[in-house]
């Protein structure tokens, strides 16, 4: 079983682009529902960082694996 809710693939997207998706993304979640992102813009990692610090989501994990960046984000509430 997943460890996430819902995938968003962001891929090729540069920001704001990855952080917009997201957003609309986890507004169709309930909260405590996870949301699995992979972007390839390198600064989306600082992105996602500040996005979960302004909103009140939480960045769950940032990890990096062959160009792509995968984050879990826990919806607030």
């Amino acid at each position: 079983m997943a460890d996430f809710d819902d995938e968003l693939d962001a891929t090729g997207l540069n920001c704001p682009l990855p952080i917009l998706r997201a957003k609309k993304a986890l507004n169709g979640l309930e909260a405590g529902k996870v949301l699995r992102i992979i972007a390839t813009d390198p600064g989306s990692v600082k992105d996602f960082e500040a996005f979960a610090k302004q909103t009140g989501n939480e960045l769950m994990s940032s990890t990096e694996e062959d160009g792509k960046f995968m984050f879990l984000m826990r919806k607030g509430g």
